[in-house]
């Protein structure tokens, strides 16, 4: 199992599939780190060698924020925003949807399960 930005990377996968797993690392971003770092997108992570492993932890290091740097990172933008008082801190501090989405039906993901309002039945 290769550990690569603090975080195993399953050994059965795809390389292209298995970095994906790392914070910060969506499929775009994985298959053109494979293509910097000269490695083949559809080898698996088990058959990789400790140089390839070695370039691929470069590549990512050089280029990308990751992990514990982009968490922090986007934190502190939203920390930023509730600090100033703007309309986007206001809703992540109500921890209703920021982005324009609806709320008088769905947004249970933000807003968390539904509670029954007391005397409403008829």
């Amino acid at each position: 199992m290769a550990r690569i930005s603090g975080v195993n990377i399953p050994s059965g996968s795809r390389v292209d599939i298995g970095l994906t797993s790392i914070y910060g690392l969506g499929r775009d971003k994985a298959s053109k780190v494979c293509e910097g770092a000269g490695i083949d997108p559809t080898t698996r992570v088990h058959s990789l060698s400790e140089d390839e492993i070695s370039r691929i932890r470069e590549f990512i290091d050089q280029n990308y924020q990751v992990e514990g740097e982009l968490r922090q990172e986007v934190s502190m933008n939203i920390k930023r925003l509730l600090d100033l008082g703007c309309y986007r801190g206001l809703r992540h501090r109500k921890s209703l949807p920021v982005r324009g989405q609806r709320t008088h039906t769905n947004a249970r993901t933000r807003k968390g399960k539904s509670i029954p309002i007391a005397g409403k039945k008829k």
